[in-house]
Formats: C-alpha cells, structure tokens, sequence
C-alpha cells in the first residue's frame, strides 16, 4: 500500500501542470458527478427490483388461482361422473350376462358418460378401474382394476379422503396430470373401484406453457422431486439458462418452504443471482414458482452504467481539451520564461522576456513574474557589475601590498646597515635592539599563513622583551621552558603578543619590572592551555569583574580593534568564533600579586588554524 502512494506521489510530483490540473477537475467535478450517477442507478435499482417482486408475487398468485381453477373443473367433472348412478352400477354388475342389457347400456348410460367427457375439451380421458370379473373389456373408459398400477394406490387414496392429484400420472406420466378418486366397494370386491381423470399438460398448463417472454419463468415443481416440474423449455430464460437450468431447480427447491411464501428466494448458479417467488399448491403437492435472473431484471439500470461511464468519459475528454486548451495559452509564456532561464544558465543575462505590457498595465500573475524576472536579471547584472569592481579593487590592493613589501625591504636594508654601523661603532646595545625590532616588524608584517608554531609566537615575544627593555631600560624578564613537542604545534598568530604586551604596559609599576611566565599544559579531554603569568601590580577587582564579564558575554557583535591594536577580549572573540564556546580566554588576577591569563585551545594539532 505504502508502495502504491509513493509511486502515486512521484507521477503527481513529475506530472505537468495540465495534467495535475486536469486531475483536480477530475475529482473535484467529474468523480463525484459518476458517484451520484451510480448511488442514483443503485436507488432505481432498488426501486425497480421492489417493483418486480411486486409484480412476480402478482403474476404467481395469478397463476395458483388460475390452476386451482382448473382443479376445481376437474373435480366438478368428477362429481358429475359419479352421479350417473346407472353407469356406476352397471360397470359392478355382470356384463357378461346378457347382451341386449350391454346394448343398451352403451346407447344410454354410456353414450351419457362419454358426454360429460366431451363436454370439456380440458378433459383427455376420465377411466374406471373396476375389480369385477364379469367385467367387459370393449371400451377404453371401463378396465379390470388388474390394469391399474399400483394395485394398492386405493389404500392411499383411502388415507387421503378418498381423491388425490398425481402432477405426473401413473400412466403417461411425462405429459399427463391425473386426478384420482374412489367410487366405491361393493359385492365381492376385495378392491374398491378407482376413477381417473387425465388432463395433459399443455391444456392444463396452458396459460403458464404459452409465456415464452417476460423477465419471469414460470415453472410448477413437484414437491418432492425438483427433476419433476413442468415448464415451458422455449422460454428466452430456459434458453439462456442452458445445461444451469436444473442445478437453478435444485437451489430453489430446497429453500421452498410453505410457510414462507411470502419471501422472495434468491440463489446464486454459475456465476449469476435469481430470484423466486412462489406459490404451494396443496392438492397437488407442488409449488408454481416464478424464476427471474438478477441480470435481467436490472439490466435497464445496468446499462445506464454504460451510459453513464460514456458520458462521464466524453465530459472528461472535453474537460481535458479545453483545460489543454487553456493551459497551452498559460503555459506557452512559462515556456519561453524556461528557455529564458536555461540562456542566463549558459550565462546570456540579456536574455528578457517580452512582456507585451504597456505602461500602467499590471498583467496577470505570469506577467508578474516575468517583470520580476527581468528587475532580477538587471540586479544580477549589477551585482556582477560589483563583483568585477571588487576584484579590481583586491587586484590594486594586491599590488599595493607588493609595494609596501618593497617599502619594508628598504626599511630592513636600512636597519641592517645602521646596525653594522653599531657593531663597528662597538655599540653592542643598540645593535641587539635593532635586531629584535627588525624581528618584530617582520614577524607582524608578513603573513605567509594564519597560523604560526608556539616555538615562532615565543620568539616573537622575546625579540619584543628584548626591545621593550632597551627603550625603556626596565628589567622585563621573560620565562618559558617549554617541551620541543609543544614548541612544533601550531596556533594562531598574534594570540599571545597582545597578552604579553598588556603585561609590559600595565603589569609593571612605576620605574620597575616585571617577571612575566608561559607555561603549556596538554589534556587530551580538554585540550591545549597556554597561562601566561606575571608578578605585577595586578588588576583592580571592579575592572577584573568587567573584562570577565566582557569574555563571558555569547553576544556575537562586531570585533573592534582596541586601541592597543588587538585587545585582550579581540583575541578571545576570534578564538571563539573559529575554535567554538569552549575555546578562548580566562583571567584571573589579585591585586598587588599576580595577573594569570590562558588561553584555552583543541589539542588536536589539525584543528588548530588562524582567522
């Protein structure tokens, strides 16, 4: 599922704008408009199948009464038959015996009997089976009760108030219904007599038989025996239904259910719904059933799905022109506005747009962003324009630097030969000073890189106590035994000078010196620390309290320089702003005793670097 999304966020992502566009319409119009169709198909759907089962439960009511009906001729039929008491009597009597008597007989009573026949053409044949052996055998409605099969079907006819229907009669069974009744025991009869009435199932049957139409199928089940019905096999559903038809009768017959006549069946067969409704028809044992498939009964809603994704679908296709339409109008500036920008890619600044635009005009929002695209492209050429002056003026900065390196070649020259002049003059002094100032003004004046060795920060600051001390004739003095492998790492330059400087001019009292010490201590955890100590007069608490406030202050403010150059809080910003919070400088300092300052660096020698 998650796959799906992503890939369904990445064809939206990478789709262009008219076909994002033309999706939004989609589901904004289009979706919901089919969601409607569809919830509208599904309530005529409803609608109508409630209709149909009001008209299938009509049309099998329709047809139980119409086969009652029919029932109920037969056996008026049967009750006129039986009040021909000459014919009941004479067919138990000796018919053997005399001639003239069976002559009459079938001028009379028989000729009465075959009338009543005649007289309905429902009626196919009406046969007594009588147990009597003086019977005479010369028509077919009188037979000896031995041809009467099953001999002792009268027992259930007995059970059954003497009448019954068989759906299927015994004889001719595949077409014929047969009504049974018995007529009476009488003399020696071991039997009692049985009267039968056929009535094939095509006039019977002739309403339900006749329908080959329709979205119902009509169909009598016998009520123990799916396999036995009666329908008509050119109906469009028999048809349809094929080699389905029987396995349709199984499932349906074994959900019929007397007292459930009024609930509509639905089974499922070979991929397809069908209802039924039904009828139980007591006499005889057998349900009238009318069979309709789902299909059919919905297939007016069924195809306005069709026609509704049709519809749905020519809308879509005509939303998509005209949003094609509108967007290639829209999208046709953006186009130009893209290969604008892939000419300032190659480096073609005067590559503007042509806006169209007269003056006092505002555009819509594309023009917008083509007027600002074109102010950018003149700020960018500005900003180029800048960017070149700039470079000129580092290039004369540059140059004007090489000059000033000549300059302080001239000026070492002429420190070097007044020097010699003091070593031939034998003025060893001065010479030792002007060695340590042309060291000073080298060391500060040419920066090769932004980091020095600790070993070149130290003899910088002892060529500057060498030089303080013969201008001003103190006793400054300078200790600091350090390991050679401290001596090789590297710090930034000019982050000791200041501090050692401070304690030259503000350490020492009046007309004498001071002792000033560097030590190093190296912690792998906490890294490098560099103390600078002197024994001088120290550090009045209330200013002691500001500068300490002045180092702890996170503030990021502009550095600006003191007026001793680089200041003591100059080189704890600097030292913060390369090397992090962590790093920089701590004071510490007693009146009258001692000045501590350290400097607090990583140890990892890679880290160290200037600013």
């Amino acid at each position: 599922m998650n796959a799906a999304i992503v890939k369904a966020r990445k064809f939206y992502r990478n789709a262009n704008i008219s076909r994002k566009l033309f999706i939004a319409f989609s589901l904004l119009i289009a979706i919901p408009a089919i969601a409607v169709s569809f919830l509208f198909i599904r309530l005529q759907e409803a609608q109508l199948y409630k209709e149909a089962m009001a008209s299938g439960s009509s049309h099998v009511s329709r047809l139980n009464e119409q086969l009652r009906s029919k029932m109920t001729i037969i056996e008026n039929v049967s009750s006129t038959a039986l009040t021909q008491k000459a014919f009941v009597d004479y067919i138990h009597s000796d018919m053997l015996g005399d001639g003239l008597e069976l002559v009459k007989f079938r001028q009379n009573q028989f000729e009465q009997m075959r009338h009543i026949i005649q007289s309905n053409e429902m009626i196919s044949q009406l046969s007594f089976y009588v147990d009597n052996p003086n019977l005479f055998e010369i028509w077919p409605e009188i037979y000896h009760y031995d041809k009467f099969w099953p001999q002792d079907y009268w027992v259930s006819l007995r059970e059954n108030s003497g009448a019954a229907y068989r759906l299927f009669s015994f004889k001719d069974g595949d077409h014929t219904l047969s009504y049974y009744r018995l007529v009476r025991l009488q003399g020696q009869q071991k039997r009692p007599s049985i009267m039968e009435i056929r009535v094939e199932h095509d006039k019977f049957f002739n309403q339900l038989l006749e329908e080959n139409g329709g979205d119902f199928f009509s169909v009598v089940m016998d009520g123990s025996d799916s396999a036995r019905n009666v329908y008509n096999s050119g109906h469009a559903f028999s048809r349809s239904a094929g080699e389905e038809l029987p396995a349709i009768f199984g499932l349906i017959h074994e959900k019929l259910d007397v007292l459930q006549q009024d609930s509509p069946i639905k089974v499922k067969a070979g991929g397809h719904t069908y209802y039924a409704l039904y009828r139980y028809i007591a006499p005889l044992d057998a349900y009238v059933v009318d069979i309709a498939s789902r299909d059919a009964l919905l297939k007016g809603p069924r195809s306005w799905y069709a026609w509704v994704t049709a519809i749905a679908s020519c809308v879509l296709l005509l939303m998509l022109l005209l949003v094609s339409q509108v967007t290639r109008r829209i999208f046709r500036r953006m186009d130009r506005m893209l290969i604008s920008m892939r000419k300032v890619r190659r480096g073609q600044l005067d590559a503007k747009l042509e806006t169209g635009l007269a003056d006092g005009e505002k555009g819509d929002e594309i023009d917008e962003m083509a007027v600002s695209y074109n102010n950018m492209l003149d700020e960018i050429q500005q900003l180029m324009t800048q960017v070149v002056d700039k470079q000129l003026i580092a290039k004369n900065a540059q140059l004007h630097s090489l000059h000033s390196q000549i300059n302080s070649h001239f000026l070492y020259n002429a420190l070097e030969a007044i020097r010699m002049q003091a070593e031939v003059e034998r003025q060893s002094a001065i010479a030792d000073a002007l060695v340590s100032l042309g060291s000073l003004m080298r060391y500060s004046m040419k920066w090769r890189s932004d980091t020095v060795t600790l070993g070149e920060e130290l003899a910088n600051i002892q060529s500057y106590i060498q030089f303080i001390n013969f201008m001003e004739g103190g006793s400054f003095v300078l200790t600091a035994n350090l390991p050679q492998e401290v001596l090789r790492c590297a710090i930034p330059k000019m982050c000791m000078q200041p501090i050692v400087e401070n304690a030259v001019q503000h350490a020492a009292p009046s007309g004498g010196g001071v002792h000033i010490q560097i030590q190093v201590k190296a912690e792998n955890d906490r890294g490098l620390f560099i103390e600078i100590h002197d024994d001088g007069v120290g550090i009045a608490p209330e200013q002691l309290a500001v500068l300490q406030e002045a180092l702890q202050d996170d503030a990021d403010g502009p550095i600006v320089a003191s007026k001793n150059g680089l200041g003591i809080e100059n080189v704890h910003k600097r030292l913060q702003l390369h090397y992090g919070k962590d790093c920089g400088l701590w004071i510490d300092s007693e009146i009258g005793v001692y000045t501590n300052v350290t400097i607090r660096l990583p140890w990892e020698n890679d880290n160290l670097g200037g600013w």
